[in-house]
């Protein structure tokens, strides 16, 4: 940006602080740490803390930030120059350069690709342009909103006051909030940021998707006007997404809706993050080193002394430690108001009036409790919805007979219909029209399948997809639209309040005016068997989701009604029935405390090639690590770089990768396992071996993640 005005060999240094420490975008772990250069007296005005800069490094040019301006350097040889200021626009704040190398050291990464999903990428015009807002300032203002201020609303809940007082008082409240059945989440959460603009504070505010984007940043600028709030996504253009987090940096906003790429926006002053269903897998980064938003927004609060609030129909496992560690307080309605508010769920098998008066209820797919449901809510005048596990149409094929998933002769894989097959497939081994059931991984035709589990023939659809369900549905009700939302149809906004049927996906499930007379919740089996550890908590948070856009339970019960197609005794069918999700938590932190797993443990995945696994094992927990690992739990003493309690778990052989090579070597995973108050040991020690893996060029690459989503 700024030209020199001498020949490098005549560069002066500058008058004072003339040593910058740069944090140069190289991801290496052993050069995980600032490097020192001499700031050139011409570039001494605009080096200053938190711009970008280029410097040389081995002997080529690159990327970095500018961290901090010292007198002195511990470095005993002599300094490079720094060789460009890129921009003066300081838009690295000290707070997020903290936040990121907090970040990096809890999740054993670097720094530096951090500071790549937490800084976007620098658009030059967007830059030059003066900050200017609607009303012709640079300055947000608050309280133009024509909305109240929700303490009526939050009166519901007994903690709910008192929570706004601490937000309006600028004081690190931290919650946990499970909101009623039909509750308007966003309002809340535009509410309680209101208290917190009031009290001259910043509030940062994240949801899963851009669908709840709309809502809250809809409910925030009714709350504090237009020029306050900025909503950032990653779907945004490269300009208008730059353009709106300079709005924030430079102060014009107060309040910031975002997605999970907003999670690191450097708002002023910040007295409030929240996340809301923090349960939802989009709030997972999928790039290294794989923070997720609520662990993020934690630290923040932390470090910020800002308040925390994670809210969610559901509640998971980890803001249950939140809670049962005395860090947070649940924020709850009490029983009386619950019921009040919530729809009557009815499952299968509660009563033996039911069994009675559908003895195939077990074998049926809609039963007769979920007609009777759909027929009176639609006779009301009021729409209902289908929630369905799968788009499509025939995702998968399983045996009629016991509903093992059918198989490949050749390779185990699972079978299913050629795409676009649209008939039934049972009968014979295959389906009429709609050619031979195929292998989904070596793509070979079965002509005559035999289940090895009961010797049956027939085939039938594993689990029936939302194209088959809203097929199946309109021939059950000729006199209702059927409407889809989510798979391959769009995801709906809202639908009208009329008598209309809504096929949709878990998480596709659109409100409807006035809410739903009904909801029926089908192919339960399916979500539950999955083979994950979140699985039943999954369950009920999407359960959970779709019951609340139903009405409550109303005319002796007959509307309002959500019938959830899986057996009454399992435990979430159990907590959506009685609408309790914090003793679901307590009981699924409970049971993974006695097992094992995370939350109640930190555990991290070291996912490669066998020799490389195995590298990464024998460097933690010494050159015995694995011996006996047919056990899959060995309990050894520590003689390398982990904490002492270290276990591994593993390793085992994984699937094939899609499009892999067949003759690449086989990848494993092995789980490393230990109390939870060694978390930061644990990382610190992966972060040591990634130094000397990296030293010396280590050719195998190996995924480690700390506390992984697909333990289980």
């Amino acid at each position: 940006m700024t030209r020199a005005t001498r020949t490098r060999g005549e560069w002066r240094p500058a008058a004072t602080l003339p040593v910058a420490r740069i944090a140069v975008d190289v991801a290496l772990a052993h050069l995980d740490r600032p490097f020192d250069y001499r700031v050139p007296a011409h570039l001494d005005d605009a080096a200053a803390p938190g711009v970008r800069v280029r410097v040389r490094f081995a002997g080529r040019l690159v990327d970095g930030f500018l961290l901090e301006r010292v007198a002195d350097s511990d470095h005993a040889g002599r300094l490079a120059w720094v060789d460009k200021v890129v921009s003066p626009e300081p838009v690295l704040t000290a707070d997020v350069a903290a936040l990121c190398r907090a970040v990096a050291d809890r999740y054993a990464g670097v720094l530096a690709d951090v500071l790549r999903l937490a800084v976007p990428p620098r658009h030059a015009r967007v830059e030059a342009q003066p900050q200017v807002l609607p009303d012709g300032t640079g300055t947000a203002a608050v309280g133009e909103g024509t909305v109240g201020d929700g303490a009526a609303a939050w009166s519901r809940y007994p903690r709910g006051p008192a929570l706004l007082d601490a937000l309006r008082g600028g004081r690190a409240a931290h919650a946990v909030w499970q909101p009623l059945p039909g509750e308007s989440w966003a309002d809340r959460l535009a509410e309680a940021a209101a208290a917190t603009a009031g009290a001259g504070r910043g509030a940062l505010l994240v949801v899963p998707d851009q669908r709840d984007v709309a809502a809250l940043h809809a409910a925030c600028v009714a709350q504090l006007g237009e020029q306050a709030v900025v909503a950032l996504t990653a779907e945004l253009g490269p300009a208008e997404r730059y353009r709106r987090w300079l709005a924030v940096r430079r102060g014009a906003a107060r309040v910031v809706v975002g997605t999970r790429s907003a999670v690191f926006a450097p708002v002023e002053r910040l007295g409030l993050v929240a996340v809301w269903d923090d349960g939802d897998d989009l709030h997972a980064e999928p790039r290294a080193p794989y923070p997720h938003v609520r662990d993020v927004l934690v630290l923040r609060a932390h470090a910020a002394g800002a308040a925390l609030l994670v809210g969610g129909f559901a509640r998971t496992a980890e803001a249950q430690v939140l809670v049962a560690s005395g860090w947070a307080q649940e924020v709850v309605a009490d029983r009386a108001t619950v019921r009040a508010a919530a729809p009557r769920v009815t499952a299968m098998n509660e009563t033996g009036n039911q069994l009675a008066r559908d003895p195939d209820q077990a074998a049926s797919r809609l039963p007769v409790v979920a007609f009777e449901a759909a027929r009176t809510a639609l006779a009301a005048g009021r729409p209902v919805l289908v929630q369905v596990p799968r788009a499509g149409y025939l995702p998968w094929l399983a045996c009629a007979q016991c509903r093992e998933t059918a198989r490949c002769r050749h390779c185990a894989g699972p079978l299913a219909l050629p795409g676009g097959a649209r008939t039934s497939a049972d009968g014979g081994g295959g389906a009429p029209g709609a050619g031979l059931p195929q292998c989904r991984w070596c793509g070979r035709a079965e002509p005559a399948f035999r289940c090895p589990a009961c010797a049956s023939r027939r085939l039938r659809a594993g689990v029936v997809g939302a194209g088959r369900t809203a097929e199946e549905l309109g021939r059950a009700f000729p006199g209702a639209t059927v409407r889809t939302s989510g798979g391959s149809a769009p995801v709906l906004d809202r639908v009208p309040g009329r008598p209309d049927l809504v096929v949709a996906t878990p998480g596709a499930e659109p409100p409807a005016e006035d809410g739903y007379g009904a909801a029926l919740l089908l192919d339960g089996w399916a979500m539950l068997s999955r083979p994950d550890l979140r699985v039943a908590e999954e369950t009920l948070r999407r359960w959970m989701a779709a019951a609340a856009l139903v009405v409550p339970a109303s005319d002796g019960g007959r509307l309002g009604r959500v019938v959830v197609v899986a057996d009454a005794a399992l435990p979430p069918v159990q907590a959506l029935v009685r609408w309790d999700p914090a003793w679901h938590a307590a009981t699924e932190l409970a049971a993974r405390t006695e097992v094992g797993f995370p939350p109640a443990v930190r555990m991290a995945s070291v996912e490669g090639a066998a020799p490389a696994v195995a590298e990464v094992v024998e460097a933690l927990l010494g050159p015995d690590a694995l011996l006996g690992s047919d056990t899959l739990l060995d309990p050894r003493a520590v003689s390398g770089l982990g904490p002492p309690g270290t276990e591994v778990l593993g390793p085992v052989e994984l699937d094939p990768e899609p499009g892999a090579d067949p003759a690449a070597p086989p990848r494993e995973r092995a789980l490393l396992r230990v109390p939870r108050a060694e978390g930061r040991a644990l990382a610190a020690a992966l972060a040591a071996v990634a130094a000397q893996r990296s030293a010396r060029k280590a050719s195998d690459a190996v995924r480690v993640r700390l506390d992984p989503p697909e333990v289980g």
